[in-house]
């Protein structure tokens, strides 16, 4: 376990280093575009060291702020409160901040850069539908984020992967405009089409490039967070029967979408699109194992 926590400090690293490289291209394309590739790759080194700096200090506030979380009144949400300091008290963690969703679909995320400053949301959804052991399993797979840093990359791949999107659609518009200028003779620029060709291009990898972002994000990060939730309460059955409720649950999370897919304890839109012919497809780039899966290896503990 201490191997995999340490593998996804790397895989943090790493994520940044992949976003400079790709924001360093974008910023030659704006180079050539203004007839000085240098300057432009200075600025957009300028850029994603900025951009990076932002993400890791204000990432989970983005994320927050993105799914329309509120801090959870304690009096109000009294039976949350005492879950997650039981459990932080139990396991040696500080407690995070503790946000609700209001949101029908019962869901949960955990964000932010370290367990000193992280944060956990839970859906309105969420709290009606499961018990006092339900819940504190859920809870304890968030926590359990926390505790292995899985949060610091899941938040990382919101804001970078997004940064990447926008710059690279920036970009595309650009060089479109660009293509039409004319020089002062009257013929149009020989560098147009080369220049949107690389547009068109960043453009076309920006999908993919995301969900190899969120990629990064294992899918083995759910499992062991499924193993230490049931280390850290000592009670497999009640993860379980949550992970049984969610799968018979088809509700919607619309607080969630395709940027935050990742941080969620289920897919958050899943059974949208996974059938018909393009159903292999999408189930290609599922965030997630099946609930099926993790149960049944929670059954095995």
């Amino acid at each position: 376990m201490f191997e995999l926590i340490r593998a996804n400090k790397r895989r943090s690293a790493a994520l940044i280093v992949a976003f400079v490289l790709v924001l360093t291209l974008v910023g030659m394309a704006f180079g050539f575009l203004i007839g000085n590739g240098i300057v432009g790759t200075v600025i957009a080194l300028v850029a994603s060291g900025g951009i990076a700096f932002a993400s890791y200090w204000k990432a989970d506030a983005i994320a927050l702020a993105a799914s329309r979380a509120r801090p959870a009144d304690p009096q109000q949400y009294q039976r949350l409160h005492n879950l997650v300091e039981g459990l932080c008290i139990a396991s040696g963690l500080p407690k995070p901040r503790v946000y609700v969703i209001d949101d029908p679909a019962p869901n949960a995320f955990a964000t932010g850069r370290d367990p000193k400053h992280a944060a956990i949301a839970v859906t309105s959804g969420l709290l009606e539908k499961m018990n006092r052991v339900e819940l504190e399993g859920v809870v304890a797979h968030e926590l359990s984020h926390i505790k292995n840093y899985d949060i610091l990359v899941s938040t990382l791949a919101v804001t970078l992967v997004g940064a990447v999107a926008l710059l690279s659609n920036l970009a595309i518009r650009m060089m479109w405009w660009n293509g039409g200028r004319e020089r002062r003779d009257g013929d149009h620029r020989d560098g147009g089409n080369p220049l949107a060709l690389i547009g068109f291009v960043f453009l076309i990898l920006s999908p993919i490039a995301a969900k190899a972002m969120q990629a990064a994000v294992s899918r083995r990060r759910e499992t062991l967070a499924d193993v230490s939730a049931c280390q850290m309460t000592r009670y497999p059955p009640g993860l379980i029967s949550a992970l049984e409720k969610l799968k018979e649950d088809t509700t919607v999370t619309h607080s969630a979408s395709a940027a935050t897919a990742h941080m969620w304890i289920e897919q958050p839109m899943s059974g949208v699109a996974d059938h018909g012919k393009l159903g292999m497809w999408n189930r290609m780039f599922d965030t997630h194992p099946p609930l099926e899966e993790r149960i049944a290896l929670l059954r095995e503990l």
